[in-house]
């Protein structure tokens, strides 16, 4: 029986084929070639001349690529540490206030609403806050309107507000996904647990703090890994709103890549750029990862 059930699970493996040939093909055989063009000099047609680390040693000390860095850092924030908030924040009160008083019906509404974003092209999305927030655009439209024509001013043209203009659409863009994920955590969490934890004496938020959140640990972790790569991959959104300007004061890793390979005619240093924010992807991947598999952080909330 054992030798039958050996040599089915065995037979397995020629399933997963297809999927391991087209992984090979389209992810890592395009990442070793960045990784080797990443040593060389190239314009994408001449042969690639081999310079080393050259590539990696420009990076360190391009102001253009640490303002990039920053303004990921500003992305990681827009797209990962508010969205998650306010996505437990109104999952928490779409299970708690409005599915019971007015149905899980109204809930759905509210969550798809919340979640439209993400479904929609990020192009049409792109060209719809650029209609709101241009100089001319229903932004300023709407503050002339109400007598605070004085605060009007072209949010994606001057670099003091550019970047707080595309970090809240990404707030907006983003909020749905952790608030779908949550809502249907807390639909798993067995009611008793909050209902002992009322009858012991806790307040809502005692019980929010102490039995909601080690209960939906895994949602949490899962929403903040795939929030983070995400935010680090940020293209679509600056490229149709501000192409990375003013300045680089919208510029981002992805956007930057994107310049060295096709309007510099740089592929050689945009694949090292491309490789080193790989590895960061891959080591914040695996840190999450291995702090989510620590049984023990179930106590530290």
């Amino acid at each position: 029986m054992t030798r039958k059930s050996s040599s089915l699970a065995s037979g397995y493996w020629v399933f997963l084929l297809p999927g391991l040939v087209l992984f090979l093909l389209v992810i890592i055989l395009p990442f070793l070639v960045t990784i080797g063009l990443s040593f060389t000099k190239w314009n994408g047609v001449t042969t690639p001349v081999f310079v080393g680390l050259a590539n990696y040693s420009k990076a360190l000390g391009d102001a253009s690529f640490w303002a990039s860095f920053r303004n990921s850092l500003a992305m990681v924030l827009a797209m990962v540490v508010i969205p998650t908030i306010l996505g437990l924040l109104l999952a928490g009160l779409l299970f708690s206030f409005v599915a019971p008083r007015f149905g899980n019906r109204t809930a759905s509404f509210f969550r798809a609403g919340f979640y439209l974003p993400q479904v929609m092209p990020v192009a049409i999305a792109g060209i719809v806050w650029g209609w709101i927030l241009q100089q001319d655009g229903a932004l300023n439209s709407m503050l002339q309107a109400v007598g605070l024509g004085d605060f009007a001013h072209n949010w994606l043209g001057e670099g003091g507000t550019a970047l707080l203009s595309i970090m809240g659409m990404m707030v907006w863009f983003q909020v749905g996904f952790p608030l779908v994920i949550f809502f249907t955590a807390l639909q798993r969490m067995d009611p008793a647990l909050s209902e002992a934890a009322a009858l012991d004496g806790a307040s809502s938020w005692q019980s929010f703090i102490h039995v909601t959140m080690p209960s939906i640990r895994p949602e949490i972790f899962v929403v903040v890994l795939v929030t983070t790569i995400a935010s680090l991959k940020v293209f679509g959104q600056v490229y149709v709103l501000t192409r990375g300007g003013p300045g680089t004061s919208t510029l981002v890793p992805s956007y930057y890549v994107y310049q060295n390979f096709f309007e510099k005619a740089n592929v050689g240093y945009g694949s090292a750029i491309s490789t080193i924010m790989t590895i960061v992807i891959i080591i914040l991947a695996a840190v999450f990862i291995n702090i989510q598999s620590r049984p023990s952080l179930a106590e530290d909330f």
